[in-house]
């Protein structure tokens, strides 16, 4: 007999009613399924994804807004998922949450990322920043010295540098 793991798991955490499944899977559930342990929601498919290589998600946790100036953002990336270089004209913060991750600066060597890691970004640092190889990974993401604060999206990292 050939048992389905998904169908087992689907079971398991929702029940089985007349033949039928009766509900379907949570965020959450997909959360834990991907091995990301973070106390925040993945969210939507992230809408600025032409300046990434791979799939990434994006929950605001704040918008900017002329009271508090503050964009946070929580950024999940899928395995190799990465941003393109850009720069902040204001910088940048990040706060990793879960997985491992790669940050590097122009002309410097790849960090490795790993949870309740912190990056400061200053002003006008070329950048990039994603998911390890076989990792997912999420961080929030600060922008600083906002309202003045403008993203300058550049080329894609190529694989050759991403593998580094």
């Amino acid at each position: 007999m050939n048992i389905n793991k998904a169908a087992v798991l689907a079971a398991v955490i929702c029940g089985f009613a007349g033949g039928f499944f009766v509900c379907k899977f949570t965020e959450a559930d997909c959360m834990k399924e991907k091995n990301i342990d973070t106390v925040f929601a993945m969210g939507d498919k992230n809408p600025y994804g032409k300046f990434f290589t791979g799939q990434t998600y994006l929950n605001m946790l704040s918008g900017n807004d002329s009271v508090f100036n503050a964009p946070i953002g929580n950024v999940t990336f899928e395995p190799g998922a990465r941003t393109n270089w850009h720069k902040h004209s204001g910088g940048q913060i990040l706060l990793v949450l879960a997985g491992e991750g790669r940050y590097q600066e122009r002309g410097k060597e790849i960090q490795i990322l790993h949870k309740g890691d912190v990056v400061r970004i200053a002003p006008d640092v070329e950048h990039w920043h994603g998911a390890a190889p076989k990792s997912w990974f999420t961080h929030i993401s600060v922008e600083t010295n906002v309202p003045a604060n403008e993203a300058q999206w550049l080329e894609a990292v190529t694989d050759a540098e991403y593998k580094q």
